[in-house]
């Protein structure tokens, strides 16, 4: 098929890295580059360029997105006849382990709760709705965690379908990295947010529907614009061992961490560990539940090997 002719049929529109950076149309970039420290994550090298490359673009289509929403939703209101309660614009952030979705959430957070209008940005990552390890290791869950089974799903939809109603002071279960596992007790509280950011491997995932038909069935559901992180598998790979690595030198060292046994092994010995867990786990779910998803978001941002965005598709309306 023609190349042209397949652009076409395409649901996405594409951008390289410099057309996609021609769409900030002057956006005010209010990021420093201490801020953009701050905020990546382990091993993964943004820069300021990228920010202002394509978070600001994105910043300004997400303006448009949420006006249009909020614009749909007071028109609606007086259709029915009343004000109704504010309902947040959630985005959603989906992707693999390693690909970078904590240090894009974390930026656009930032960057949204920067506009002029101040609106209030929260973020939510699924690791809270995680089951506990107890419930993991009694269902043999263990080595699927981060597998759609591995998630307390009624749990993660009550949340979101509380948030959207505009329900005042909505907890959500708060994960530690550090222990790998869901802090007992432990609550994040969240208050009628202007924009919502709920980040996760699997936040697009699909299946099948109830059969009854009454049910909500999916967290994208809640989504008012959804974006996947996109990169090949060897440079997942690449990028889940080194950070594995780095974190083998500082946080694998506290006594507390649940990973603490791999703080004291080989470097080839800890290589071969990570290329397990890899090979065994994030893997299989990359390909199985992740992957599949990537084309039902609205942006998907492509990374190189380099760890750099490099290529931004839009769905076309």
């Amino acid at each position: 098929m023609d190349q042209s002719v397949r652009a076409n049929l395409s649901p996405y529109q594409t951008f390289s890295r410099a057309e996609w950076a021609e769409l900030r149309r002057g956006t005010p970039m209010t990021l420093t580059i201490e801020d953009v420290i701050r905020l990546r994550s382990l091993n993964d090298p943004v820069s300021l360029a990228e920010v202002e490359d394509i978070y600001l673009p994105l910043s300004r289509l997400l303006s448009f997105y949420v006006e249009a929403t909020q614009g749909l939703h007071r028109a609606t209101s007086r259709f029915l006849g009343h004000s109704g309660a504010k309902m947040p614009f959630i985005i959603g952030i989906a992707g693999s382990v390693a690909v970078g979705k904590s240090t894009t959430a974390r930026i656009l957070k930032t960057m949204l709760a920067r506009w002029a209008s101040s609106p209030k940005v929260d973020l939510i990552t699924t690791d809270g709705f995680l089951y506990p390890n107890a419930v993991l290791k009694a269902e043999g869950l263990m080595e699927r965690k981060g597998f759609p089974e591995s998630y307390d799903q009624r749990a993660l939809l009550g949340f979101l379908s509380d948030i959207k109603a505009g329900t005042p002071n909505v907890t959500a279960p708060v994960y530690s990295h550090l222990v790998y596992d869901v802090v007992p007790g432990e609550t994040v509280t969240i208050d009628r947010p202007d924009i919502l950011i709920l980040e996760g491997l699997n936040v697009l995932q699909a299946g099948r529907g109830p059969k009854d038909g009454k049910a909500i069935p999916f967290v994208s559901d809640f989504f008012d614009f959804s974006i996947f992180i996109d990169a090949d598998d060897l440079d997942l790979r690449r990028w889940y061992v080194e950070r594995f690595m780095r974190l083998r030198d500082t946080a694998f060292r506290d006594p507390r961490s649940y990973f603490t046994r791999y703080a004291e092994v080989g470097e080839d010995e800890a290589i071969g560990i990570a290329n397990g867990l890899w090979d065994r786990i994030n893997l299989p779910n990359l390909r199985e539940n992740v992957l599949p998803t990537r084309y039902r978001a609205d942006l998907v941002l492509k990374k190189s090997g380099r760890h750099a965005i490099e290529t931004v598709m839009l769905r076309k309306l």
